[in-house]
């Protein structure tokens, strides 16, 4: 992300002690009615209630957007009044090229003014170049998302070796020379996750998919974290905005968070210390197709102070993280189309 950005998210992690990321997903069935005067309240109702919790703030913009002008003029609305709250990634989606991308790139950071967007990545590094012009603001890579059938395309071998969301992670490394670029890679598959990771150490990554699709905000921290105990969204949106007290939900969420980033780093220390490789050599399955994935953690790297470092929990190993949980997704199917926006 760019540096104004990456200063934005660390500063901020640093200060709320925080990596939770709330979606602002105004589902119709959510909204006292269809229209975006009460898709923005539905916002702001959340935004109220979680400001204590949330280190970023993910808008959905489809859902805007199929409100017509009035909605997009709210969602807006609902970027500015989080200017001087928290920072905005405004989930769009975008992919295109050349001017049509630099319209893109208007709209989202000038006319809106979020603060970073997500993005598809297969139209080539060129297609983002656009957005990176602005060099204060970030973009995240669509890379193994949190649906049911993202393995489909994500997990193809390539003839070079190593799957296709493994090669758009490793863009990063090698085009991304001013630090304005992060992943999005579900918590559904920690395995991709520690994957991503191991070919993005320094990148922050946008993990959805905790919550309602069932993904483990345990599984994802061990797998995401950063050495430095940051770099890591750990996003949910229905499950914290259709709770009985979101505020609540988002607290209670941010500190489970807090307890796994303390976990993991006090264990990667350990392994450290008593040179036990266990931590960088346990396997994982994904969850899509049978096809086994390497998901050591990377090598933890002890330069620099951590987040959390000075009350870090001997709390219990990681053995429950190592094997991805089965999720249930059957209770999800009438939602199914909204996998990727959690």
């Amino acid at each position: 992300m760019g540096r104004g950005f990456t200063a934005r998210l660390d500063a901020r992690a640093r200060t709320l002690d925080s990596l939770l990321c709330v979606g602002l997903d105004p589902h119709p069935q959510d909204l006292s009615a269809p229209t975006a005067a009460a898709a923005e309240a539905f916002c702001r109702r959340i935004i109220e209630a979680t400001r204590d919790a949330a280190l970023v703030y993910k808008p959905n913009a489809a859902f805007f957007e199929a409100l017509g002008p009035d909605g997009w003029a709210a969602l807006g609305r609902v970027i500015a009044d989080l200017r001087g709250i928290a920072p905005v990634l405004l989930d769009a989606k975008r992919g295109d090229i050349a001017s049509t991308a630099a319209a893109y790139a208007r709209s989202a950071f000038e006319v809106l003014g979020a603060d970073a967007i997500t993005a598809h990545p297969t139209l080539g590094w060129e297609s983002l170049e656009p957005f990176l012009r602005h060099e204060d603001r970030g973009v995240f890579l669509l890379c193994r998302t949190s649906n049911p059938g993202a393995g489909d395309p994500q997990e193809l071998e390539l003839s070079s070796g190593g799957m296709l969301f493994e090669h758009i992670a490793g863009w990063i490394a090698l085009h991304d020379a001013a630090g304005q670029v992060g992943l999005v890679v579900g918590a559904t598959a920690p395995g991709a996750l520690a994957a991503a990771r191991r070919r993005a150490p320094g990148a922050w990554i946008l993990a959805p998919g905790v919550g309602a699709q069932g993904g483990s905000a345990d599984e994802a921290v061990a797998a995401g974290l950063r050495a430095d105990g940051l770099g890591l969204l750990v996003s949910a949106s229905r499950s914290i905005a259709r709770a009985d007290d979101p505020g609540a939900a988002a607290r209670g969420l941010r500190d489970r968070i807090r307890r796994a980033r303390d976990s993991t780093l006090a264990a990667r220390r350990s392994a450290l210390k008593t040179g036990d490789s266990s931590l960088e050599t346990r396997p994982s399955i994904l969850e899509t197709g049978d096809s086994p994935l390497d998901t050591r953690h990377p090598t933890p790297d002890t330069q620099g102070p951590t987040l959390g470092s000075e009350h870090s929990h001997s709390h219990s190993s990681l053995d429950s993280r190592d094997t991805v949980h089965e999720h249930e997704h059957e209770h999800e199917h009438e939602h199914e189309h909204e996998h990727e926006h959690e």
